[in-house]
């Protein structure tokens, strides 16, 4: 399961703060919309699933922009699997 990782801080409106390193980010309302959902422990299907219903988007074009994104935390050093 991926989740954000404990010890980072965010704001509802998309503010993103890693205390270890120092590093912060911005992100739009979509990604805030999912590092909210990664804080709170939902698992990727059901943020996807959530997302599907809320915005008109096709399944594959959310699959690679959810693969973008991921890689885009991964890199960032937010994520734990």
């Amino acid at each position: 399961m991926i989740k954000l990782k404990n010890n980072i801080a965010t704001s509802e409106n998309g503010f993103i703060f890693n205390p270890s390193t120092g590093d912060s980010f911005t992100s739009n309302p979509i990604a805030a919309e999912i590092i909210s959902h990664l804080k709170s422990g939902i698992s990727t299907t059901e943020i996807k699933t959530i997302l599907l219903k809320k915005y008109d988007v096709e399944v594959k074009q959310l699959e690679r922009d959810w693969e973008d994104y991921m890689l885009q935390l991964k890199e960032a050093n937010l994520l734990t699997f």
